[in-house]
C-alpha cells in the first residue's frame, strides 16, 4: 500500500483552502513579477483561473507569464 504523496494531500483539501495557502505563498513577495509568482503557483497544480485569481489579474495574463516563462527559462536559481 502506498504511503500519500504530497499531490494527493493538496488534492484532499478545498478550493478555498489551497488558494488561501497559495496566497500565503506570495503574499510576501509583493513585489515579485507576475512570472515569478505562476512559477511559484505551478508547483501547487492550480489552474489558470485560479492562479488569476490569487494573484488579481486575468486569466490570459497567467498564460502570458507562462509562455514567457517556456521561452525565457525559469527565473529562479537552481541550487546544487
Amino acid at each position: 500500500m502506498k504511503s500519500p504523496g504530497k499531490t494527493s494531500a493538496l488534492k484532499d483539501l478545498s478550493d478555498p483552502t489551497r488558494l488561501m495557502l497559495a496566497y500565503l505563498c506570495i503574499a510576501t513577495e509583493k513585489a515579485a513579477s507576475l512570472e515569478t509568482k505562476v512559477e511559484v503557483l505551478d508547483r501547487f497544480r492550480l489552474s489558470d483561473s485560479e492562479i488569476a485569481t490569487v494573484c488579481g489579474v486575468g486569466p490570459q495574463s497567467v498564460r502570458n507569464a507562462r509562455y514567457f516563462l517556456r521561452k525565457h527559462g525559469a527565473k529562479t536559481k537552481k541550487t546544487k
